[in-house]
Formats: C-alpha cells, sequence, structure tokens
C-alpha cells in the first residue's frame, strides 16, 4: 500500500493537472466571438479586406450596358454592337510606362475573329469619306507588338470624319498620353454615340455616329478624379476643354453606366460635376 506522502504528493499532481486544463479552456474560450459579435467581427474583416478603388484591377471596372456581346482581347476589351457594326465602348488601363512605348504602327487593318456575329471589314470603309477611327489609339498601344497589332482589329474602328479624327481627336488622344504620364495611371473609356436614323456606309451598313465621347478616371489616391468629353464627330478649332461634361450627361445619351464598380457616393461626386481644374496641371 502506498505511503500517506506517496497519496498526497499523486493528489497534488491531480489538482495541478486539472488547473492547467481548466486554464486553458478559459483562454480558448475567450478566443471565440459570441454569436452576437460575430457577424459584426466578420463585417469589419470583410471590409478591411476589400481593395480601395487604387487598388482594383481594371477589369473589375468595365462599364456595364444592355449590350451582351463583350469581347475581352489582350490589352483592351469592347462591347460590340451588331447593329451598328462597332463598338459601343472601348475601355483599358493606360499608364505612364506604356504610353513611353516606341512600337511603330503596323497599320494591320483586318476583322475580328472573335466577334461573333462577324465584324466590319475595310470595304466598308473604302472611299466611303470617313477614316477608320480608333477608339483604342494605336498611340497607346506602342508599348508592345501585340498591343499595337490589336488596336488595328476592325472592331476597335469606327467611321470618323477626317477633319475630327486628325484634329481635335488627335490632340485630346495625346494629352489623354500625356495624363496618363502625370498621373502614373489612367482608366480610358471611348465610343460613339448613335441616333436612330444614322447613316451608313459599306456592305455591313456600319452606322456613322453623330458624336464620340472619351471618359477618363484616374484611380490613384490620394486624389482620385474623372473627366468626360463629348465631340461632335466634325472638325473644330475650339479648345479640347470646351467639349468637356459632366459623365452623368454621357451616361443619359449613350445608356452606358461607365464605372458601375464605383460606390454610389464616389459616383455622385466624380460623375456628376465638371472640374477641369483638377486635370489642368499649374
Amino acid at each position: 500500500m502506498a505511503s500517506r506522502s506517496t497519496r498526497y504528493l499523486i493528489l497534488a499532481i491531480i489538482i495541478v493537472g486539472v488547473f492547467i486544463l481548466l486554464l486553458l479552456l478559459l483562454k480558448n474560450w475567450q478566443r471565440q466571438p459570441s454569436p452576437v459579435e460575430s457577424p459584426q467581427t466578420q463585417s469589419e474583416q470583410e471590409k478591411q479586406s476589400e481593395p480601395s478603388v487604387s487598388e482594383t484591377r481594371t477589369l473589375d471596372y468595365l462599364p456595364k450596358s444592355e449590350n451582351q456581346q463583350i469581347i475581352q482581347h489582350q490589352f483592351y476589351t469592347l462591347s460590340y454592337v451588331e447593329k451598328h457594326e462597332q463598338a459601343e465602348w472601348v475601355a483599358y488601363e493606360l499608364t505612364g510606362i506604356e504610353v513611353e512605348g516606341v512600337e511603330e504602327r503596323s497599320d494591320d487593318f483586318r476583322e475580328d475573329p472573335m466577334v461573333l456575329t462577324g465584324s466590319a471589314s475595310l470595304d466598308d470603309y473604302y472611299r466611303s469619306g470617313y477614316d477608320r477611327g480608333h477608339l483604342a489609339p494605336a498611340g497607346d498601344m506602342k508599348f508592345s507588338e501585340e498591343a499595337m497589332s490589336e488596336s488595328f482589329f476592325m472592331s476597335n474602328m469606327s467611321p470618323q470624319a477626317p477633319e475630327f479624327n486628325r484634329g481635335i481627336w488627335r490632340i485630346l488622344e495625346e494629352q489623354v498620353r500625356d495624363w496618363a504620364l502625370e498621373n502614373g495611371k489612367l482608366y480610358v473609356v471611348t465610343g460613339p454615340v448613335f441616333y436612330q436614323r444614322s447613316k451608313r456606309i459599306g456592305k455591313n451598313r456600319v452606322s456613322i455616329p453623330k458624336a464620340y465621347y472619351k471618359v477618363l478616371l484616374d484611380y490613384t489616391e490620394p486624389e482620385i478624379k474623372a473627366i468626360g468629353f463629348l465631340f461632335p464627330n466634325d472638325g473644330s478649332e475650339k479648345d479640347i476643354y470646351s467639349f468637356v461634361v459632366p459623365i452623368d450627361s454621357i451616361e443619359k445619351v449613350t445608356n452606358i453606366d461607365f464605372f458601375p464598380a464605383l460606390t454610389e457616393q464616389e459616383e455622385v461626386l466624380l460623375e456628376s460635376k465638371v472640374n477641369v481644374s483638377e486635370w489642368i496641371a499649374d
């Protein structure tokens, strides 16, 4: 039979063991959120993990419209409208590094094989009196041979009056590249504005837009800003800033939501006002 001292030692060990076990259980219980606190804690964690506007990838900012033929090329995405045989919008991110590219124009105009209904062709523009106007400019795609070549898909073309395409529209495109350098990167959306009885050219009956828009979003903090331009499809001697309009007004005439991923507060702040001074360097 064990001695009294031995029994006391065994009892002491059991008591210490039970005490340690109780401490571990208590510590683990304190780590678990209560059923009431759990949803709030989870919500806060999700909110903290959500990317800011400046951290979100480009594809999260694709425009939204009723058209369903969305074509994602490697360097830009477009929404092709068969009725008009051209894109209603072309969207991409333009960085300052990309602007500094030196790739030469390829001029390899060709039909877009990704357009399920068939894109417009070169013959549609032949002797029409209209330029094959880029929506995503070749000048924005100088950073690689592949990007430059993609910019010459006919799905990226729209009938532009020569005096418009080679005049004020070209000036705006050059200014956009300067802004990309100044701001680091921009999100660019470009497209035509149609009307019901648009004139048409070519065998595929390509609609001639009455106007063109370009919408820019600088989503790099700390100064997030946006600006919209709306030009008639005609030449002009006016300054490009004469054609700045609220982005809301462009959305109304195109039925396109340009930045659906923005919060409602951000959309109101960026799309309902015109503040040219934010874009003009001092």
